[in-house]
């Protein structure tokens, strides 16, 4: 069997010594080879796990809708793959489905209800996230809102959904959304996100596939612009990146990112970034 001299990247490719997924056969040295199963992701967000523990570092999140290709499963969690970014990790198993329906819309309020009825009085079935996605099967009203009701069962309002082909056009404005938002290392909600997380998740709504963590990010996102005669004039949407961290120019002298020293998301001046994060700029790029 022919391997690689330089190894695929495990985050992005489902191998292990004991097992692999069979599209990389003739790729990597595994003792068995096995076909993806398909699944979709049923809870709002699902954690992604380096282990199969509750207590293994999170990786990253699925949100709801999300398809999900399975390898292996023991214990009540499930070795996967994600089909948007291509990462790797342990899932519980009671977060996935088989896919019943294909998505129609995603959500693009930062955080939905869905109802049980089509009706604000109803009992509530979950809250979903921006970017999750769902099936819209129908319509239906009442004195207080429009609702889309959705398979296999549920109603959101119909303001809180784009359909899914639709794309917005300002990263800054979806990050600026998080607001105030908690920094959770591995996150993409509302409830809490990271750095690259957000950069994803801005970038998605926007139609612009980012990979999921800032190595990667910085070298597919746009262009690079050059840094040897100083920093260049920043517009709003670029992205700079220090080793292991992003954010996005709000304009040409504020950033908005995810960050530890706020534990939160913010906007603050680049010039204090700059100077609080002892590892300079490694690079700026820019989209478009």
């Amino acid at each position: 069997m022919s391997v690689l001299t330089e190894p695929l990247d495990p985050r992005l490719n489902a191998y292990r010594p004991d097992l692999a997924d069979l599209a990389l056969k003739g790729q990597v040295t595994a003792a068995r080879f096995v076909p993806a199963e398909a699944f979709q992701v049923s809870a709002p967000q699902a954690p992604l796990r380096r282990q199969s523990s509750e207590r293994a570092p999170l990786e990253t999140e699925a949100l709801f809708g999300e398809a999900v290709s399975v390898f292996d499963r023991t214990d009540g969690w499930a070795w996967v793959q994600l089909k948007d970014d291509g990462y790797v990790g342990w899932m519980p198993l009671a977060a996935l489905e088989k896919p019943h329906s294909e998505p129609t819309h995603r959500v693009a309020a930062l955080r939905t209800l869905v109802f049980s009825e089509p009706d604000i009085k109803s009992p509530l079935i979950a809250g979903l996230p921006l970017g999750a996605r769902v099936t819209v099967v129908g319509e239906a009203s009442d004195r207080n809102a429009r609702y889309a009701l959705t398979a296999p069962r549920g109603a959101v309002v119909v303001q809180h959904l784009a359909p899914l082909g639709a794309v917005e056009s300002d990263w800054a404005e979806v990050a600026e959304r998080f607001l105030g938002v908690p920094y959770l290392w591995g996150g993409k909600t509302s409830l809490g996100i990271d750095c690259s997380g957000l950069v994803q998740v801005a970038c998605r709504a926007c139609g612009i596939a980012a990979p999921r963590d800032t190595d990667m990010q910085e070298a597919s996102l746009g262009r690079a612009l050059p840094l040897d005669g100083g920093m260049p004039p920043l517009e709003r949407g670029d992205f700079l990146f220090w080793r292991g961290h992003v954010g996005i120019m709000r304009d040409a002298a504020t950033l908005i990112h995810a960050n530890v020293y706020h534990m939160a998301v913010r906007v603050e001046p680049l010039e204090a970034a700059v100077a609080r994060i002892a590892r300079g700029i490694s690079s700026v790029r820019r989209i478009g």
